[in-house]
């Protein structure tokens, strides 16, 4: 954003107050002030505190700050005034309030990104998206595909910094910070690119994260969107990928909208309609009498396609073993795993019992 927006405030503010009123960066860099032999100072010392005072008026060293409004948890810029007293601190609020405006406006009219996030957030009317696009020059019906990188463990490095580093081009390629640890990121797709150049853009996302030390990342994948208007959806679907294979799929850090399966519908449906299906299921007796070793056989089982001599042989059991166990588990619950119809009802039942333990219901 051009320093110059917030100069022209600053300047009016001058003839109003004798306080000195300037802008910093999110680096500490003064880029607008009143007083004009203060722009270009560096003050990294004080991003901490103004981070650490989340979005209230702080004093330090004789210096009043306040962050003007912005995404996540860092302030892109922030207003301040010389002094600590009560004269200072009004200054500053009054300086927020005329600066955040001109900020805003700015954004709105000639910010692409923000544009982006506006429509990703649902913060703009569709009749609006066409023309918005026209003005800034952004291609309205062209394939892009939306990423959702979330950290799961905490980093020195910036992810959102990392990302856009993967992806540099910032015409065609939006990075934008949507939360203290998510990143959003929409790609322009190559034409006639499909979904392998999906999967091959987010597994650059997760090698390159995890091999840069910045801590265990996921990353959700939504429908390609073939409009603008439809990355709001996109987005959406990017979210929800991440929320349903933090319950079925934890082994996974790359998660596919379009391959979420039943879990998908599972994780949309109400408890209680989940509890009532568990009752129904196993009438005879509680899914948890069933032991560890029992459930394993059973997961076993699954993997192998329902086929007793692989699964036995995966097991290292006997063949005979394992008919005996499955006839144990027949008997306790009045399900045959052997009987396709049988099996699909457990299945759904295992993962409808892990979706309310995720819930924190004990069914």
């Amino acid at each position: 954003m051009s320093g110059r927006i917030f100069q022209n405030v600053v300047l009016q503010i001058k003839e109003a107050t004798d306080r000195v009123v300037g802008v910093i960066d999110g680096e500490g860099t003064v880029i607008s002030c009143s007083d004009l032999g203060l722009i270009g100072k560096k003050w990294p010392e004080y991003v901490g505190h103004i981070n650490q005072a989340d979005g209230a008026i702080t004093a330090v060293d004789g210096r009043t700050f306040h962050a003007l409004g912005g995404w996540g948890s860092h302030f892109d810029y922030a207003v301040f005034t010389m002094g600590e007293d009560e004269v200072s601190h009004t200054v500053c609020s009054m300086a927020s309030v005329a600066l955040n405006g001109a900020k805003n406006y700015y954004e709105e009219k000639h910010d692409r990104g923000s544009f982006i996030k506006n429509i990703i957030s649902d913060n703009i009317m569709l009749s609006d998206i066409y023309m918005r696009a026209k003005e800034l020059h952004v291609a309205p019906e062209v394939p892009r595909s939306v990423f959702l990188v979330r950290q799961l463990e905490d980093s020195d490095a910036a992810l959102m910094d990392v990302v856009q580093g993967l992806f540099p081009d910032r015409q065609n390629d939006f990075v934008l910070s949507v939360g203290d640890s998510d990143v959003a990121l929409i790609h322009q797709l190559p034409e006639n690119s499909g979904e392998k150049e999906v999967q091959r853009m987010a597994s650059l996302l997760e090698d390159t994260l995890r091999v840069g030390g910045d801590g265990r990342v996921v990353v959700g994948i939504g429908t390609v969107a073939m409009h603008l208007r439809d990355l709001a959806k996109s987005y959406k679907e990017a979210q929800i990928a991440i929320e349903v294979g933090k319950v079925f799929d934890t082994e996974k850090y790359i998660i596919n909208y379009e391959n979420l399966g039943i879990g998908r519908l599972i994780y949309q449906l109400p408890t209680t309609l989940c509890e009532m299906f568990l009752v129904e299921v196993f009438k005879k007796n509680p899914i948890d009498s069933l032991d560890q070793e029992t459930l394993f056989t059973i997961h076993k089982f699954f993997e192998n396609n329902l086929n007793v001599s692989e699964t036995a042989r995966k097991l290292f059991v006997h063949r005979n073993t394992l008919v005996y166990r499955l006839e144990k588990i027949k008997k306790l619950t009045g399900l045959d795993l052997r009987e396709f119809d049988d099996a699909i009802t457990f299945k759904v039942a295992l993962m409808v019992k892990k979706y309310l333990t995720s819930r924190g219901i004990d069914a």
